[in-house]
């Protein structure tokens, strides 16, 4: 293994290359019932009477966690619960699917009072990421 070369690049075939031997490797030490939560997207969404979007949570299961990727409403729906609703029908469908804990990352413009208010706890922060802000790693089990 000589002369080996780095190269730095973007793009999705390599991502899913190395996410695939990661995944292969990782299965070695799951057992059979957390390999069944392994890695399944979901979305949900608020829709208008013309099928706009006007708010919606996405997320991806893994070993039996639930981990959410971007929550969003309209700022005209917004003060409204829509949040905390989208927040309550992803928790339905966690525990739905099994799991056994939500976890979430916002950041101190974004949420973070928003998820405590609805039993988030912070398990982490990360001060001054991104400059002048605080990144929070917030978790609830289910």
């Amino acid at each position: 293994m000589n002369n080996l070369i780095f190269q730095i690049k973007s793009n999705h075939e390599d991502s899913e290359y190395i996410r695939s031997k990661l995944m292969e490797y990782n299965m070695k030490y799951l057992s059979d019932k957390e390999i069944a939560y392994v890695n399944e997207d979901i979305s949900i969404t608020i829709n208008d009477e013309e099928g706009n979007i006007l708010g919606g949570i996405t997320g991806n299961t893994k070993l039996h966690c639930l981990f959410i990727q971007f929550l969003w409403v309209d700022e005209r729906l917004r003060g409204q619960g829509m949040g905390a609703k989208l927040l309550k029908k992803v928790e339905e469908l966690a525990v739905e699917k099994g799991c056994r804990m939500i976890r979430v990352d916002t950041f101190s413009f974004q949420a973070p009072e928003f998820y405590q208010k609805q039993g988030y706890e912070v398990y982490g922060t990360v001060e001054d990421f991104p400059e002048g802000c605080t990144h929070y790693m917030l978790l609830k089990r289910m």
